[in-house]
Parts: C-alpha cells; sequence; structure tokens
C-alpha cells in the first residue's frame, strides 16, 4: 500500500457570476462546468486530472455527469452529502478530505450549482412543499416560517436582542459594499433601512433573509504535500465535521431541546477536537446565513458566544473586517454576496486566507466555514495558512 497524505489542502477556487434567480443566460451545468474549469486553471491544472466529485444538498449533477465534458481520466471517487439546503455545504468538504486522506482520490472537486431556468429547484420545492405532512397540517410550508419560529424563541426566551440579527445583516452588506461582483454591492443597510424593509416572517425581516442566485462555485483539494508543488499560496483544511446531534430527525426536528439550537455543536466541537484550535483563535467565520437568527445560534453554538452575552458580542463593530473582533461573511456573504447554499463562503474562505478578499483581515490565518444551521444534518470546516504541524 502507498503513502497516504498526511494532510489536505485548497489550491483552486473557481466561481461564476451571481445571477438573479432564473436570470442565467448558462443552464445549471453549463455555469458548474465554468466553475470548475475555473478552479482547474487556477490550480494550474488540466481539469481532466480531477478524479473526484463532491457536492451536496440533493445535487443533480453527479460526477459521472460531470466527467465526460471535463474530459475525466479516471474517476476514482463520487459521492453527496444527502439532505437539503446548505447543511452539507461544509460537509461536502469533508467527504473530499475523506477520500483524499484515505487514498481513493487523489484531485477532489467540491461544487454548487444552482440555475432555476434549467433545473426548477427552488419551484420544484416551493409547489412540493419542503417539509413533511406534519408541518403542513400546521400551516408550516417554508423555511422562512420554521426558522422564524425558532428565531421568535431565540429572541423571547434566550434573551437575544434583535440588534444582533440587524449586526449580522449589516455586516453583510457593508462587505458587499466593497465587494463589486456581489448582487448586494451598493445597497447602503442602514438602521432606518433595515427597520423599515418589510417582514418575511416576523421577527425576519426582508434583509434578514437569504435570496436564491444562479451561480456555480467550486474548489479542489488534493494532497498537501502535492499542494506545496502546485502553488505558493495553498489553503490547508485543518479540519472538517458533518453530523447533527440528535435524536430530532425528521418531525421531531421541532420538538427538540434546546429548540433554538443551530444543530452546529457536534460538528463544530469536532472541528476544534481535530484541530486543537479554539473559538478564541479563529480569525473570520465565513457564516452560513440563510436567515439571521439561525447565524446567530450557529455563532453561539460553535463557542464564538453565548447567549448571556450575544447582544454585547454581536454588533455591527464586532463583526466587520478588518478590525472587528470576528469579521463574518468578508465577501458579502449568502445574504449580501450571493446564495448558493454556503458554497460560495469556501471560496471566499479561500481568498481570504490567500490576501485576495475585497475585505481582507489583516494577518488572517486561520478561518472557520459553517454549514447551514438549524438543518436536520449540519457541517463545517476549518481553513489555515499552514498546515498546523
Amino acid at each position: 500500500m502507498g503513502k497516504r497524505p498526511t494532510g489536505v489542502a485548497v489550491v483552486g477556487i473557481g466561481i461564476t457570476p451571481y445571477h438573479k434567480r432564473g436570470a442565467s443566460p448558462d443552464a445549471e451545468r453549463k455555469l458548474l462546468l465554468k466553475a470548475i474549469d475555473a478552479a482547474a486553471a487556477d490550480a494550474g491544472i488540466p481539469a481532466s486530472e480531477i478524479d473526484g466529485f463532491c457536492s451536496y444538498g440533493a445535487d443533480v449533477q453527479e460526477g459521472t455527469r460531470l466527467a465526460g465534458p471535463l474530459g475525466t481520466r479516471e474517476l476514482r471517487w463520487s459521492s453527496l452529502v444527502w439532505g437539503g439546503g446548505g447543511g452539507g455545504s461544509a460537509g461536502a468538504i469533508a467527504m473530499a478530505e475523506a477520500a483524499i486522506l484515505s487514498g481513493h482520490a487523489e484531485t477532489v472537486v467540491v461544487y454548487r450549482a444552482t440555475a432555476e431556468s434549467s433545473s426548477g429547484r427552488l419551484l420544484r420545492a416551493v409547489s412540493q412543499g419542503v417539509f413533511g405532512p406534519h408541518y403542513a397540517a400546521h400551516g408550516v410550508d417554508s423555511p422562512a416560517q420554521a426558522l422564524g419560529l425558532r428565531t421568535q424563541r431565540l429572541i423571547e426566551h434566550d434573551g437575544i436582542p434583535p440588534s444582533a440579527l440587524r449586526a449580522i445583516a449589516q455586516a453583510c452588506y457593508h462587505h458587499a459594499g466593497k465587494n463589486p461582483d456581489a448582487v448586494g454591492h451598493g445597497v447602503d443597510l442602514t438602521d432606518e433601512k433595515y427597520e423599515s424593509s418589510r417582514w418575511i416572517v416576523e421577527p425576519l425581516r426582508l434583509f434578514d433573509s437569504s435570496r436564491e442566485n444562479d451561480a456555480a462555485a467550486a474548489i479542489i483539494l488534493t494532497s498537501a504535500e502535492r499542494a506545496r508543488d502546485l502553488t505558493d499560496k495553498p489553503v490547508y483544511l485543518l479540519a472538517s465535521a458533518i453530523g447533527a446531534d440528535g435524536p430530532k430527525w425528521g418531525e421531531l426536528d421541532e420538538n427538540h431541546e434546546p429548540y433554538t439550537s443551530s444543530s452546529q455543536v457536534s460538528a463544530g466541537r469536532r472541528v476544534w477536537e481535530r484541530s486543537g484550535v479554539t473559538p478564541s483563535d479563529v480569525d473570520a467565520v465565513q457564516l452560513y446565513v440563510n436567515f439571521t437568527g439561525p447565524a446567530v445560534s450557529a455563532l453561539i453554538d460553535l463557542g464564538f458566544c453565548t447567549a448571556e452575552n450575544a447582544g454585547e458580542f454581536l454588533t455591527f463593530e464586532n463583526l466587520i473586517a478588518p478590525d472587528g473582533k470576528l469579521p463574518i461573511c468578508t465577501g458579502g456573504g449568502d445574504l449580501a454576496e450571493g446564495f448558493l447554499h454556503g458554497m460560495g463562503n469556501a471560496v471566499e474562505a479561500v481568498r481570504l486566507l490567500r490576501g485576495e478578499s475585497s475585505n481582507p483581515v489583516p494577518g488572517a490565518r486561520l478561518c472557520l466555514v459553517s454549514g447551514g444551521p438549524i438543518s436536520e444534518l449540519s457541517s463545517a470546516a476549518l481553513f489555515a495558512t499552514t498546515d498546523g504541524r
């Protein structure tokens, strides 16, 4: 048996422009192939060298469908993290890590693509309902409703001030203002603009809510040893984790305690254990923000703050680059750069640690990527400028 690699690193990233949902000039697979080609070019390798494919969230673009157009020489790994939405976004990175460390594949691409005009993903989800019959019987048939309930409990029971939600939204739009490629570029999210925006599901307003875009993004990972031969700026994966705390599966998800938990506790704990890093060591978080309430829950469950001090910690000044205590979503994130079920967050983590972000964090060495909070399954991945040895 050959020598197994001792670590994993990102060597290439690729992302298409974010289009308004349904407005992409390209079909979903073409968008994705463009993103993968861009990531391969960034890595300095032909796309045909990719031998592993990982995605999540009921993605229909399997590795076998991509291998032909990419000219794949040998397909050695193809996997999907089950579950809808972005809970598995960092989980797909965990699968890539597993494939490389186990020797099953050498060059793995992690990706996500959506194009409403060709896939109809969101239309199907809305028309068919995204939850089971027990939800529908009580009039809950959208993520905004279910997560609005959790957010209301977060405010009324856990004592989180609504200002914490506003701070997350404003930090995202502030960073988007310096990112010319962000869909929220040019939006000045003042207190007045935020407070006057319409309710989506109380207590969530328009600017608390992500809006799905047509786009594709890809990151390419390989062994740390090979990465150092390919690029002078490898970004190392220190640890990744996927899972959730139970029992709270299916319909039971609305009956677990604590009700406001983000499902990030398990994944976060294992990332800290595997890496030997603590939340206080992290320089920035590419936080999954489908809605601002779950994002607050995620920061609490990941250990960056507590319910008791969240109002003090989660302020606009603390959440922005370059000088905040914990800059989040430095490209604008899901709310304001573009919503691609979290895949853009992984791309931005690499950009930040390479020194290529539109909102740099001076001296940043560690960046956490969080998967979708308040999902049946969640995930996290920790990236670094060094391999931790």
